[in-house]
């Protein structure tokens, strides 16, 4: 055994190595990158040959890794909390057909939106798939999950989902390693019709679904990451439940483990009622802390109904704890009857600034030819996606109308223009393009809707630091292939000295009554010298 200091990400991916993983499926989203970067740069990770290369996408990366699972191999994929929703139909579709080899979905959360669109908790996302979650409360409990998670998946035939939210995912702590576990021979379902959802077989599947639920239940109640302190004092008027990193933010008020009333520390669900109820008996207030949406707290609510209408439940729903946002231990310690902890001001020189694009960056030349292109049109036209040019929608830009999901550059360019607002224009990046843009394009090569469709290529994946676009040296021949006019396909460099030569095919793509696509290729300048060194 070793002792390692890991980020949280990083003790996940060890973990699952350690834990007989055969393969690592993702796309690249922060705060869930690091996981998959670790296996990448892992030496027994190389030796053992344990499959590690980006997917185009968090669907295409679900359902790989759901592929693995069903010829019995130990697999795990990991996505952001919005990378989700695009993995969403396999993956609920995975609670149905269940597991073979151990499963593992690992979804990091963004609370306060550090580098998202929003703060969504995919504990609900779990609780509607009804399939088990892991809600580490900090870098040993994470290690240990994906350690044991396969063998938890394989035992109950279900995936398990592994939560964990931006600051344990990029905070280090020491952990301790385990034993390396064999990987898993190739071993197919003994039911060979389990993995065929024909209605027939869903309704069936489903039925075992459900059955299920009750030893999932069971499970929660013996897990040792559900833990009841019955508090070293006798006033039971109080108590708190923390779930998750939350557990560790009161623990932070309370160096010397002197917390004197019940609390219940929850890691797993589905939630261990019987746990919960004691606590329901025996308090008067209760506080429940936990990053994300009030899911624990509207849960208890409904069990308080019916057993203990005097109890007093309080959270984000009551205004105790903000609704939005992560939490942190002074946020927390103001929940509780305690002095606030002091705040220091913060010295100016690490304030908080706005982002900006680095100098030398290709998006910068696009931007400005853009603008002046646009100038006839007026302002309104240009629809974004989710990459380092989202930042032209900031000054001195200010280029950009939206900015809503992987994708949506294209098909809101489309549905403006079927609206009249033509021409209407798309800016996405060559990864985004590959990842959920294309579709979008096909789209409106059947209508040859009039649009100009801005592919700007930096031939990385650069918003998460640098990895390889599955766009790289394909991008022409996809737009051909989904039937673009050769003639409409319009590459150039984007520098100062071309400017003029931009603006010159921009203005005519832009008056063409059609599909155009543009390209402007350049390397990214935080990638070009690890580029030329490798």
């Amino acid at each position: 055994m070793n002792k390692l200091l890991l980020l949280g990400d990083e003790a996940i991916a060890q973990g699952a190595i350690d834990g007989g993983m055969s393969g690592i499926y993702a796309y690249p989203g922060t705060p869930s990158t690091e996981i998959t970067e670790y296996v990448q740069k892992n030496k027994i990770a190389k030796e053992k040959k344990i499959h590690n290369q980006w997917s185009a996408n968090e669907k295409t990366a679900m359902e790989s890794a759901l592929g693995m699972s069903y010829a019995g191999k130990r697999a795990m994929v990991c996505m952001k909390h919005v990378g989700l929703n695009v993995a969403a139909d396999p993956f609920m579709n995975s609670a149905i057909t269940g597991s073979n080899g151990g499963l593992i979905i690992v979804v990091a959360d963004d609370p306060s939106m550090h580098s998202s669109q929003n703060e969504q908790d995919s504990r609900v996302f779990s609780k509607f798939a009804m399939i088990p979650v892991l809600e580490p409360m900090d870098h040993k409990e994470a290690y240990e999950m994906a350690y044991n998670g396969f063998e938890f998946s394989e035992k109950h035939g279900i995936p398990v989902m592994i939560r964990l939210t931006t600051r344990l995912a990029h905070s280090r702590s020491s952990v301790e390693t385990m034993p390396a576990k064999k990987e898993n021979e190739i071993s197919l379902p003994e039911d060979k019709t389990q993995f065929v959802l024909l209605p027939s077989i869903a309704r069936r599947n489903y039925k075992v679904l459900l059955k299920n639920q009750i030893n999932l239940e069971k499970e929660s109640e013996k897990s040792p990451y559900n833990q009841y302190f019955e508090g070293k004092g006798s006033d039971k008027s109080f108590g708190i439940i923390a779930c998750g990193i939350t557990y560790n933010y009161l623990m932070e008020n309370y160096p010397d483990n002197s917390f004197k009333y019940p609390l219940l520390k929850i890691s797993q669900y589905p939630l261990p009622v019987k746990k919960i109820q004691k606590m329901v008996d025996t308090v008067g207030l209760l506080l429940i802390l936990e990053d994300g949406y009030p899911m624990v707290e509207e849960a208890i609510k409904g069990i308080i109904k019916y057993k203990n209408a005097n109890l007093k439940v309080i959270g984000r729903l009551s205004g105790h704890i903000p609704r939005d946002g992560e939490l942190d231990p002074n946020i927390v310690r103001k929940a509780i009857p305690m002095t606030d902890l002091v705040r220091y001001s913060v010295p100016d020189i690490v304030k908080n600034r706005p982002p900006s694009m680095c100098k030398g960056c290709g998006h910068i030349d696009m931007y400005n030819s853009l603008n002046e292109s646009m100038l006839e049109y007026g302002k309104g036209r240009v629809f974004s996606d989710i990459g380092c040019y989202t930042l032209g929608a900031l000054p001195p830009f200010n280029a950009i109308n939206s900015c809503v999901d992987m994708g949506a550059s294209i098909t809101m360019a489309k549905g403006a223009a079927d609206a009249g607002l033509i021409p209407s224009v798309a800016v996405i990046g060559d990864s985004t393009f590959t990842h959920s843009g294309m579709t979008g394009l096909l789209d409106c090569i059947v209508e040859n809707t009039p649009v100009v469709i801005i592919i700007s290529d930096n031939s990385t994946t650069a918003m998460t630091g640098g990895q390889e676009s599955h766009a790289f040296g394909r991008l022409e021949n996809i737009c051909k292939g989904l039937g673009v006019p050769e003639e409409h396909i319009r590459v150039f460099v984007p520098l100062k000295k071309n400017h003029k030569k931009m603006i010159e095919i921009m203005k005519e793509e832009l008056a063409y009554n059609g599909v155009s696509v543009l390209i402007p290729r350049r390397d990214c300048v935080q990638i070009l010298g690890k580029k030329k060194k490798k």
